[in-house]
């Protein structure tokens, strides 16, 4: 997701619309491979994107003249990275002699084959100790200087990943939270601990509420996005309630900002890389808090982002964040992490708990498309071995079951301890 926003935000930066299409489950397993998520998922994900306008499903694998003059599209743009059919030819060959296709940088970032071997070689590279420490280059593999040009290039990404909907003005606001990690405790915030802005944008604007939502956010999955999605949702219904949408509020926005917004100013809270592990063990997050960061920034149903946010959202630290206590905190129905203690039993004292229930994609999480590989392995492999990559030894698949086989019970574990507790 985060190479494929990466293209969206230089793509949007070439005109007023972008039109997203997306192929069917069946043109890419015919002209590539095997997908990890089906198409409704991937839909769902272009949709959430706030540089697209529109996506548009089964899109045909080779683009024609006829199709993007339907929709009234002047260009293409792609990556620079070459796409063929299952014939090998050029998928563009057609909009290219007509003058009309357009190239854009190939974005750095993690492909699907890298998250693909963090899976199966369940490494812990990728972790991040510190996110400040590595933006301010005092962290990480490499040289002094090395490690300088490494945390500027992450934090212009940042910055770009920050843009509003045209890609080209300040949007989301951007923080770290500065704190012990405090994984495997109830984590009171302490006293000098707080929140350093690294991008100002857009923030909170007269009469919105203020909402919080915090997770790991590993693989940005459907999960991930239609939760965020419904927590909109039912904000813009609250609003609706206390009147937001009459015409005369619509125009005072206007007036005085200059453009109308939603009822709700999201705040999304993104946990620590070792404090993940720690719950959840093998090697999770398989993405690390910078990637797992502009996964979450992209997407359009998030106002602000706070880097290193603790896992209990104590009130401390509620009253402590940049624009006060929220005045709702939201969490999804069910956590795929089990615990031995409530993360939220501050938050619901306060009367500021809301829970999103049950939705089509909540059981799509990390676990579920590290399983979805896992269970298709020979049909990705297959696909890597046409890419030039090596392919996963069995005793590598052996030790990823078992580990993940280990972390369930320690989940079961948790969960009866936790059982125990309420008794």
């Amino acid at each position: 997701m985060v190479r494929h926003a990466g293209a969206m935000l230089q793509a949007r930066r070439l005109g007023k619309e972008l039109l997203v299409g997306v192929h069917s489950d069946e043109a890419i397993l015919e002209n590539k491979g095997p997908t990890v998520m089906t198409l409704k998922e991937r839909v769902s994900a272009v949709d959430a994107c706030r540089w697209s306008t529109k996506s548009i499903p089964y899109a045909p694998y080779v683009t024609s003249l006829p199709w993007i003059s339907h929709y009234g599209c002047q260009y293409v743009v792609h990556g620079d990275d070459i796409t063929s059919d299952s014939s090998g030819e050029d998928c563009y060959r057609y909009v290219k002699a007509a003058g009309r296709f357009l190239i854009v940088k190939r974005t750095p970032g993690i492909s699907t084959t890298d998250l693909v071997g963090r899976m199966l070689l369940c490494t812990r590279t990728h972790f991040i100790k510190s996110l400040s420490r590595v933006l301010a280059g005092d962290e990480g593999s490499g040289s002094p200087e090395e490690r300088k040009r490494a945390g500027e290039e992450m934090t212009s990404r940042i910055k770009d990943y920050a843009t509003d909907e045209t890609g080209l003005k300040s949007g989301a606001e951007v923080w770290c939270y500065e704190s012990f990690n405090s994984s495997n405790t109830q984590n009171h915030v302490r006293k000098d601990a707080g929140s350093s802005q690294m991008v100002s944008g857009q923030g909170p604007r007269r009469g919105q509420n203020l909402v919080y939502v915090d997770g790991g956010f590993d693989l940005f999955s459907s999960g991930h996005i239609e939760f965020l999605r419904q927590v909109a949702k039912t904000e813009a219904k609250l609003g609706d309630k206390r009147g937001w949408n009459t015409e005369e509020d619509r125009q005072r926005r206007i007036a005085e900002h200059g453009e109308d917004f939603g009822p709700a100013f999201v705040i999304a809270g993104i946990h620590d890389d070792e404090v993940i592990n720690h719950w959840k063990g093998v090697n999770y997050p398989i993405m690390n808090i910078f990637e797992r960061g502009l996964c979450v920034l992209q997407c359009r149903y998030i106002n602000a982002t706070i880097f290193s946010a603790p896992f209990t959202p104590t009130t401390a630290y509620l009253r402590d964040l940049p624009y006060g206590t929220p005045h709702a905190v939201y969490h999804g129905p069910t956590s795929f992490m089990p615990l031995t203690y409530d993360p939220y039993a501050e938050v619901k004292e306060l009367g500021i708990y809301k829970e999103i229930g049950n939705h089509e994609f909540q059981a799509v999480n990390a676990a579920e498309i590290v399983q979805r590989i896992m269970k298709s392995r020979v049909m990705y492999e297959e696909r890597q071995r046409k890419k030039g990559e090596k392919s996963a030894s069995e005793d590598v698949v052996r030790k990823r079951e078992e580990l993940e086989e280990q972390a369930k019970e320690l989940e079961k574990t948790r969960a009866a301890e936790r059982l125990e507790g309420t008794e």
